[in-house]
């Protein structure tokens, strides 16, 4: 079933930055005179910043998007670089590539996935508003999208959680939305960086089967042939595209937009056409 409603802010911590999007009105969108029946949006995606940058010019995406039956949630980075350099990052720390002197994307993770996996998407999402994992999903921008693939690569929830509770603030998620055991989401986009190799191989079992797109520029220096390969000892699904021209930045025209809406369309979930009242089974 759809979830229980959409976030809204006052859900997070007061010290977040974000920003949420909504889609725009369908006939499954609830409105003021709307009855019990109707459904709010299925999916949430969760946009993540590069290393670096901030939070408009992702907003400016989430509503470029114009994803039917999404709400999409913006965050922005909770650490400010040092140095009086402008954005923030993901990292637990800052270190330099040695390679190239440039700042390493790879900086840890421990912080962030837990604001990710616990604060966001177990406490507020499942807990709050009643998503299933499958309907959560991740897009990411070089830092960002490697911390996505890491979350997902290790999120974990509880199988058995008390039944829903009525709170001042309304009716939280069911517990048997919370409790499926499921550690599967929607599905990953990252665009310009792998799963990160600090973390390769640390996670036991097997392959985790949420969707993964790596979207990259020829010949990437980031998304190497061994990248794509460590990310895929992690996922048990993972499609690459990349551009004809170098770079790992956003796509830039039609052509290099195309696969990420296909993937799109594969992986959000839609009650359009459904009737009002009806439940699905699994």
């Amino acid at each position: 079933m759809p979830p229980t409603r959409p976030p809204t802010p006052t859900d997070f911590p007061s010290n977040l930055t974000l920003t949420l999007t909504h889609p725009p009105p369908t006939s499954t969108t609830p409105s003021a005179n709307a009855n019990a029946n109707a459904r709010h949006p299925t999916n949430i995606l969760i946009l993540l910043h590069g290393l670096g940058d901030t939070l408009p010019a992702l907003t400016s995406l989430a509503q470029a998007l114009h994803l039917p039956e999404t709400t999409i949630l913006t965050l922005q980075a909770p650490t400010h670089l040092p140095l009086d350099l402008p954005g923030y990052h993901w990292g637990d720390d800052i270190s330099f590539d040695s390679s190239s002197g440039a700042l390493d994307m790879d900086a840890g993770f421990a912080r962030s996935k837990r604001l990710i996996n616990d604060t966001i998407i177990r406490d507020t999402l499942i807990a709050k508003c009643g998503y299933a994992p499958r309907e959560i999903s991740l897009f990411g921008i070089g830092q960002g999208g490697m911390l996505a693939l890491l979350a997902a690569r290790e999120l974990e929830l509880d199988v058995h959680t008390p039944s829903s509770t009525t709170t001042g603030g309304g009716t939280s998620g069911s517990g048997s939305r919370k409790g499926s055991g499921s550690t599967c989401l929607g599905g990953i986009i990252s665009i310009g960086a792998p799963f990160p190799l600090s973390s390769a191989g640390q996670k036991q079992g097997g392959k985790n089967r949420t969707p993964v797109l790596l979207v990259a520029g020829r010949d990437s220096p980031v998304v190497t042939d061994g990248a794509v390969r460590r990310t895929q000892a992690e996922f048990e699904f993972v499609e690459v595209h990349r551009y004809a021209r170098r770079g790992d930045g956003m796509p830039r025209c039609r052509d290099e937009m195309v696969p990420v809406m296909r993937f799109f369309a594969r992986i959000l979930r839609s009650w359009a056409g459904v009737p009002g009242g009806s439940v699905e089974i699994s």
